[in-house]
């Protein structure tokens, strides 16, 4: 495995971690406002579908979404007109696969951040003046931000390290689909460890940095 190789596997999982993590932002951050400051009939029902990708094992979710989408189904035939060709198989499926996975993780953070934002301020934003829309982006977005940094952050982190569902939809096609956790996997199965080594290793320094820039942010926004 050369530095070229390494280089490339590297680049590829932070493209699908930063694509996966993009597709869910706005979704993510709209339902996790909904679920903080709404009450309404079935939000439990929501709230538990969320945490679904965390919970089942990621082939039965990767499995779902081979299923979804196929040839064979209306979403797949949909996403085939849009790109022009099959989306499994490439580094598309890939993100969709981390998206789906990591997406508990934004809305979670997303929730956590609108939850601690007090309500009173926006009441006392209304009352002079302000609307509703001025009130999300002047206060309450503002003041949710470290959660929502939380939730984008781990979000990200986890797209790029999924793998079970990732192997189902995209395969591991070297230079075309293989990512840090696939590529690792693969060479463990053919006993090459110390490559092994070098993506877990990689991995780790990755994880480390982002984790460590996530929380060395979150408290300068706290001070």
């Amino acid at each position: 495995m050369s530095a070229a190789d390494v280089l490339e596997i590297t680049a590829l999982t932070l493209r699908i971690g930063l694509v996966s993590t993009l597709l869910i932002l706005l979704p993510g951050v709209a339902l996790g406002w909904l679920l903080a400051r709404r009450s309404f009939r079935g939000r439990t029902l929501v709230q538990t579908l969320v945490a679904l990708p965390m919970v089942l094992p990621p082939v039965a979710v990767g499995l779902m979404l081979l299923k979804l989408f196929s040839r064979d189904s209306l979403v797949g035939r949909a996403i085939e007109s849009v790109f022009g060709g099959p989306i499994l198989l490439t580094w598309w499926a890939a993100a969709l696969a981390a998206a789906v996975m990591s997406f508990p993780l934004l809305v979670r953070g997303a929730e956590a951040g609108f939850a601690a934002v007090p309500e009173r301020l926006e009441q006392v934003a209304r009352s002079l003046g302000a609307s509703r829309r001025r009130v999300l982006f002047a206060v309450t977005l503002p003041l949710a931000v470290r959660g929502i940094l939380h939730g984008v952050v781990f979000a990200f982190a986890r797209g790029m390290g999924e793998f079970g569902a990732t192997v189902l939809v995209a395969g591991h096609i070297p230079g075309e689909t293989e990512t840090l956790a696939l590529g690792l996997y693969a060479r463990i199965e053919d006993f090459r460890d110390g490559e092994a080594l070098a993506l877990a290793g990689i991995s780790v320094v990755l994880a480390f940095a982002i984790t460590f820039a996530a929380e060395m942010l979150l408290r300068s926004r706290r001070a």
